[in-house]
C-alpha cells in the first residue's frame, strides 16, 4: 500500500541563498493544487518533499501534482522498517503490483541508495542480500541489470526504508509567482495561450489582456478567450483577464491610416494600451505569442517598429518555434481545441490585402499623425473590464 509520494524539484536546488523562498512558494502552490484533500500533509525532506496521503487517492494526487510548476518528478512510495525482511516484503508487493497491471512478470533490478550511513550494510550489500531474499519468492521474475522492465528503487533513510518503482515526470520549471506578474496579450488563437503557459513555467503570474471589438467580434469570441484564461488558471492557480473595448481604436485606424499599415498601427496601439495597463497594475513585462516570420506583423522589421512604443520588456517565448511545435504544445496543455473554435478575434478582421512586411518606424509614426493616440488609449484603459479566474477543482 502506498504510504506517501515523493515530489522532486529541479533547478530550485541551484538557487543558493534564495532557495528557501522558492521552496516556500512551491509548497504553497502544491497545497493549493491539493485543496480537495485537506488531510494531505506536505513535509520537506532534504532536497525534495514527502506528501503523506493519509487516505487521499494516490493517483489523483499525483495527477494534480504533475501540473504544479517547479516539480520535475513524482514517485508513489511504500515505507518499510529498517530490516531486510520488511524491505523484501515491500519489494515483493511492488513486483506483484507490476505483474497485475501488465498481465505478466518480466525482468527487474534493484537500485539501492543508503542515505543512512549508520545502517550496517553498504548499498551493494543491501542489493545483494535483498536479491537473495526476493528471488526465491518471485521465481517468474528475472534479474536484468542492464535493461530491466522494472527498476525497484530502495532508499535507506534514518527511520525507514522507502521502496518505489516509478519516477513519473512532472511539468518542471519554477513555481508560479516567483518571477513576478506579467501582462499576456491573449487573443483567441493558438499561439498566445501557449506563450502564456510557457511564461508561467518560468515562474510568472499572468494577467491576460484581451482586445475585444464588438460588434465586429462576437460575444462567443470573448467567451472563447475566457475559456482559455480558465485553462491557464487551471495550470497557474489564478489569472486575471482585462478586456479592452477596442472597436473605437480599430475604426479610427481604418479611417485615418493606409490599409497596408493597418496591422502595424493596430499592434502599436495594442502595445500602448497594454503598457498603460501594466503601469497601473505594476506589471513587470508584457508577453506575446509572436513567432519570428510567422505573419507580416512578426518580421524583425515589424517587431522593431511595433516595439518602439513601449520601454517595457516584451517576453516572446515562441519566437523561434515552428507552428507544428506550437500546435503540439497547445494539445499537450489543453488549449488547442478551444483555440480552433471558429470565432474571430480583432486580429483577424480588417486584415489588409497586402500588409507591409517591412514597415519603417518613420512611416508608422507618419501614419499615426491623424490619430488621437492619447485619447484612444485613455478611453480604452478607463473602460477596462476585469474578471478573475482561479483553478477549478479537479484540475
Amino acid at each position: 500500500m502506498v504510504d506517501h509520494v515523493i515530489a522532486r524539484y529541479g533547478e530550485i536546488i541551484l538557487k543558493g541563498k534564495n532557495r528557501t523562498e522558492f521552496e516556500r512558494l512551491l509548497i504553497h502552490n502544491m497545497q493549493r493544487a491539493l485543496v480537495d484533500w485537506p488531510e494531505v500533509d506536505i513535509r520537506k525532506a532534504g532536497s525534495r518533499f514527502s506528501i503523506y496521503l493519509n487516505g487521499a487517492p494516490v493517483d489523483a494526487v499525483i495527477e494534480r501534482l504533475q501540473r504544479v510548476f517547479g516539480l520535475v518528478s513524482l514517485s508513489p512510495v511504500q515505507a518499510a522498517d529498517l530490516d531486510l525482511e520488511s524491505i523484501r516484503d515491500r519489494v515483493l508487493q511492488l513486483l506483484q503490483s507490476y505483474k497485475e497491471q501488465n498481465g505478466t512478470a518480466g525482468s527487474f533490478k534493484l537500485e539501492v541508495k543508503r542515505a543512512n550511513k549508520r545502517f550496517p550494510l553498504t548499498s551493494p550489500e543491501v542489493a545483494q542480500r535483498l536479491g537473495a531474499l526476493v528471488l526465491p519468492r518471485a521465481r517468474e521474475w528475472k534479474v536484468d541489470v542492464h535493461n530491466p522492465d522494472l527498476t525497484v528503487y530502495v532508499e535507506i533513510r534514518d527511520t525507514e526504508a522507502l521502496v518505489f518503482g516509478q519516477k513519473i515526470p512532472a511539468v518542471g520549471g519554477l513555481p508560479v509567482g516567483m518571477s513576478g506578474r506579467v501582462g499576456l496579450l491573449l487573443s483567441g488563437g493558438i499561439d498566445s495561450p501557449v506563450a502564456g503557459w510557457m511564461a508561467m513555467k518560468r515562474g510568472v503570474r499572468l494577467e491576460a489582456i484581451h482586445f475585444h471589438s464588438f460588434p465586429f467580434t462576437s460575444e462567443r469570441a470573448l467567451q472563447k478567450v475566457e475559456d482559455l484564461a480558465q485553462i491557464l488558471a487551471d495550470w497557474g492557480g489564478e489569472v486575471k483577464l482585462h478586456v479592452v473595448h477596442f472597436t473605437e481604436v480599430q475604426t479610427a485606424i481604418r479611417k485615418a491610416c493606409k490599409e497596408e499599415l493597418g496591422i502595424t498601427i493596430m499592434r502599436r496601439m495594442m502595445l500602448r494600451i497594454a503598457d498603460e495597463i501594466a503601469r497601473r497594475r505594476r506589471l513587470l513585462a508584457l508577453c506575446t505569442g509572436e513567432s519570428l516570420g510567422q505573419v507580416a506583423s512578426q518580421t524583425l522589421e515589424s517587431l522593431r517598429t511595433i516595439n518602439a512604443v513601449t520601454n517595457l520588456p516584451i517576453l516572446r517565448p515562441l519566437i523561434a518555434e515552428d507552428k507544428v511545435d506550437i500546435i503540439r504544445r497547445a494539445r499537450q496543455i489543453g488549449t488547442y481545441e478551444t483555440s480552433i473554435l471558429p470565432y474571430e478575434d480583432c486580429c483577424t478582421i480588417f486584415v489588409p490585402r497586402n500588409p507591409r512586411t517591412k514597415p519603417r518606424l518613420e512611416e508608422a509614426e507618419q501614419a499615426e499623425q491623424n490619430l488621437d493616440i492619447a485619447g484612444l488609449v485613455q478611453r480604452c484603459v478607463d473602460e477596462l473590464q476585469t474578471k478573475s479566474f482561479t483553478a477549478r477543482r479537479g484540475h
